[in-house]
Parts: C-alpha cells; sequence; structure tokens
C-alpha cells in the first residue's frame, strides 16, 4: 500500500530524531517507530513490523494515575485521529518487555493538502519517578 508523501516524510523525519516516534496511519494502525522508541515500548520495530489500531493498542497496556486501565480512544494518538486535534496525556505503560514506564505522550494529526486525515504521529519520552 502506498502512503501519501506527508507520512513518508513524517517516517523518514523520525528515523533521524532522538526521541521516541509512534506513527500511524488514518485507521491508526502502526506505520512505523523509530530506534528511541524501541527502548521505551520494549521491542525493536523489525520484531513488531505493522500492526491494527486494536493490536497495538491492547498489547502495551496502558493505566492512568489511578492505575485504572485507558481505553484505546482516550490514549493521545487515537484523539488527534478522530478529534483531528493536538492531544497530550501522561499515563503508566507496560512495554513489551514487561517493565511498566511512565510515559508524556504528545501528538498530532497529519493532514492534507485539503485537509484530510493521513495519519498521526506521537512523540513521547519517559519520565522520571
Amino acid at each position: 500500500m502506498a502512503h501519501p508523501i506527508q507520512v513518508i516524510l513524517m517516517r523518514q523525519l523520525a528515523g533521524y530524531l532522538n526521541v521516541p516516534v509512534f506513527l500511524v496511519d488514518p485507521k491508526g494502525s502502526l506505520l512505523f517507530y523509530n530506534e528511541p522508541a524501541e527502548a521505551v515500548l520494549g521491542r525493536r520495530f523489525a520484531e513488531t513490523g505493522v500492526m491494527p489500531a486494536a493490536e497495538w493498542s491492547s498489547v502495551f497496556t496502558v493505566v492512568d494515575d489511578r492505575g485504572k486501565a485507558m481505553r484505546p480512544e482516550e490514549l493521545p494518538l487515537m484523539i488527534a485521529l478522530t478529534e483531528r486535534r493536538p492531544a497530550n496525556k501522561h499515563f503508566t505503560m507496560k512495554g513489551l518487555d514487561g517493565v511498566a514506564r511512565h510515559v508524556e505522550v504528545t501528538a498530532i494529526p497529519i493532514t492534507g493538502l485539503e485537509g484530510e486525515v493521513l495519519g498521526a504521529v506521537a512523540i513521547f519520552w519517559e519520565l522520571a519517578g
């Protein structure tokens, strides 16, 4: 499947950034995460590959500050896609290596010239403590 140039360029840029980046298509399917994200997510992208939103939003266990499981639609990436706006949250996420990490996530939609949603990107980092 061919992706719009904006998504291709975002993936290219993510490869050069030293902060974790997670990229999804308009349906929320994971397209790519970069090497810094691998350390936080607990597995190399080459080992996980592309996965549908229902899969990645369930394999990375996410809980809010009160320990309550977060639904996929509460995650910043899904908010960026469905509401077409930036979203930011912090929560605890258990990576594929079984380690729980407190992270801050900021997600933004990727839009085309005519305003169509082409996907979304999240930049995130592990918080101390």
